[in-house]
């Protein structure tokens, strides 16, 4: 039986041990609405850490199994990394029946390009986020992270959030919002006019010019008191809201 084309898109939903909330709302976000759609993107930051597939954490077996339930009842599902759970591998991938999928990607439907990215790689003003982004992406680094003991990644990972806690309280708000002469660089780069990404947590939906070109960048927010999400539908996308129960 062929399914709904609706295309869902989610991002930053944090999933943690301690936000039980976030995760029943999650699991009924794929009841409720990736039972009537093709494919599910999830746009990074999809857990709050990700210290490596080996991490033993009932929680992430517990996504893992109702990502593949979901994806073995024919739904196409996509991981992408964030800025928290870059080290998703492809074991998790395989177990959840999911797709790892590169930052930026190209996803079509009725006709349409949309320009999917996470969004961290595009707020160049946080120098020092940058230039932690570059460390922690170099595969010498994470080859080297990854043969730690798990207690010990998990003492960096609480560290590291405890810094960026802090660095973050002291930063000008405008500067962790993406830079838009790299938005539309992307953009031009990859001839699309729309944009979606999630990561700075300032959903919205933003028109401007590319030359003569109509352009529109769709932000996707993070998960907490509220949900959200983009449907793409008939080449359109919509972006909505919903409560999140606690």
């Amino acid at each position: 039986m062929s399914r709904n084309p609706r295309i869902l898109l989610i991002s930053d939903l944090h999933l943690e041990e301690a936000r039980e909330d976030l995760t029943r709302a999650f699991l009924a976000f794929l009841e409720r609405e990736a039972t009537n759609a093709s494919a599910l993107y999830i746009l990074g930051d999809f857990f709050n850490v990700w210290i490596g597939d080996d991490d033993d954490r009932p929680l992430n077996a517990r996504i893992s199994t109702a990502l593949r339930q979901h994806a073995d009842q024919g739904l196409d599902i996509f991981l992408m990394h964030g800025n928290r759970d870059f080290l998703l591998g492809q074991d998790f991938a395989n177990h959840s029946g999911a797709r790892l999928i590169a930052d930026p990607w190209v996803l079509q439907q009725a006709g349409q390009r949309f320009l999917l990215v996470h969004g961290d790689a595009l707020c160049t003003r946080d120098a020092d986020y940058m230039k932690f982004r570059t460390h922690v992406r170099n595969p010498l680094w994470q080859q080297q992270f990854m043969g730690k003991p798990l207690g010990e990644r998990r003492a960096f990972a609480a560290e590291a959030r405890n810094q960026s806690k802090s660095m973050n309280s002291n930063k000008a708000a405008d500067i962790m919002d993406v830079t838009q002469t790299e938005v539309e660089s992307l953009m031009k780069a990859n001839d699309i006019t729309t944009l979606i990404h999630g990561h700075t947590h300032r959903p919205g939906l933003h028109d401007f010019a590319i030359g003569s070109r109509h352009c529109q960048r769709l932000v996707l927010g993070d998960w907490s008191t509220s949900g959200w999400q983009i449907t793409l539908e008939n080449g359109k996308a919509s972006l909505l809201q919903f409560a999140i129960q606690p």
